[in-house]
């Protein structure tokens, strides 16, 4: 089946879209439940929860919440779970509720939750962050606005002096001094996240958060070598790339996650995602997690069924790099058919995998292959199922 073919439905949505769908290719022997090999890391199946911000750290500290929120998905099979957007500074995080790891004392609790999703048999990474001109918010269900002269707020960063919202405090832009800070950082939380335990690592550089704010032409207007060519714009990823993979041992796979497209003129798109990729897999990334938008709020996103399924499958053909494709991805059938076709390497589940903790097991039994519950809970449901 070529790539058009397979993706009429969310093709049709977006001119852009439509453009990544031109491609054939040959369909590979495997399916969600195949385990892949990244480094030293061999996942169970192609299974992996997104991460998902939960907003009720307490200067960053992981809490018995996030023990069970990750646990319980560890035990319902899924094969590698991503921890939360964890912020590299104080000053990172979107929200004052959001988990970090810029101090040791943080290392103690996530490693806490590293050793539980091992005993369940699943694997665990993080995701590194820094949430730029987007940060100093007030979590969403107060309303999720830029939190200013709150006794909470603080001063945010960015690559230039432009707000995400109009008539928000505008940002700090970044001295050079400032990136090289920045970069040290998130070399510092890399260490931290490896005395933690976790198996994998993710740079967050999507969805407008100041990675991506740096790639993109629109929220970056620097004149220096951070800005202005594409080489320039991505300058500090590769740098924080190469300085996370330095810091990294060689057995640990390391993902990156990027929004794909701005979809929006003259913004960050797909072809600029395409040189990215081959740059990181030059440095030694192993996989990228392709997202899309969140830099500006004025974009259409033609939200729908396996939408960002072609930004993943452009960067996996173009590049011959893992990808995983994310977004409103519901059905073991669906995910399985977006694998078998070689769409993407991995499938990420979000808001899925919150409505169905052990999603896992149901794509396993739809499958016809053995559901991986545990022991306690194998008993009783075989039992039953016997019945």
């Amino acid at each position: 089946m070529s790539s058009s073919e397979s993706s009429q439905g969310s093709a049709s949505a977006h001119p852009e879209t439509q453009a990544l769908c031109q491609h054939d290719r040959e369909v590979p022997e495997v399916d969600l439940l195949t385990p892949l090999t990244l480094r030293g890391l061999t996942l169970k199946n192609r299974i992996v929860m997104s991460p998902m911000c939960q907003y009720i750290a307490k200067e960053g500290m992981a809490s018995d919440w996030h023990l069970v929120h990750l646990g319980s998905r560890a035990v319902g099979g899924t094969g590698l779970i991503f921890v939360e957007a964890t912020a590299v500074s104080r000053n990172g995080r979107i929200t004052p509720g959001c988990l970090g790891l810029w101090n040791d004392d943080q290392i103690a609790p996530l490693k806490r939750i590293v050793d539980f999703a091992h005993q369940q048999g699943s694997h665990i990474g993080i995701q590194l962050a820094h949430a730029g001109r987007k940060a100093s918010c007030d979590v969403p269900w107060q309303g999720g606005k830029q939190l200013t002269s709150e006794p909470e707020a603080w001063t945010c960063i960015a690559p230039s002096p432009l707000p995400f919202n109009p008539g928000e405090t505008v940002p700090e832009a970044l001295s050079e001094e400032g990136i090289q800070h920045s970069i040290a950082e998130f070399r510092a939380a890399v260490q931290r996240a490896i005395q933690a335990g976790f198996d994998t690592l993710e740079i967050h550089s999507a969805h407008g958060y100041l990675l991506h704010e740096f790639l993109s032409p629109l929220s970056n207007q620097r004149t220096d070598h951070y800005g202005g060519s594409l080489e320039n714009r991505m300058r500090f990823l590769v740098e924080v790339v190469t300085a996370a993979r330095d810091s990294m041992p060689a057995s640990m796979p390391l993902f990156v996650r990027i929004s794909g497209t701005d979809w929006v003129d003259g913004g960050w798109d797909i072809t600029q995602s395409v040189v990215l990729a081959h740059k990181l897999k030059e440095l030694g990334v192993d996989a990228m997690d392709v997202s899309s938008g969140g830099n500006v709020p004025q974009a259409q996103i033609p939200v729908g069924k396996e939408y960002q399924v072609p930004l993943a499958r452009q960067i996996r053909h173009e590049t011959g790099l893992i990808t995983g494709a994310v977004g409103l991805i519901t059905e073991p059938a669906e995910a399985n058919d977006i694998v078998s076709r070689g769409d993407a390497d991995l499938i990420f589940l979000g808001r899925q995998l919150l409505r169905e903790p052990y999603w896992a097991e149901r794509a396993m039994t739809e499958m016809g292959a053995d559901p991986d519950w545990p022991l306690s809970y194998g008993y009783a449901v075989r039992r039953r199922s016997s019945r």
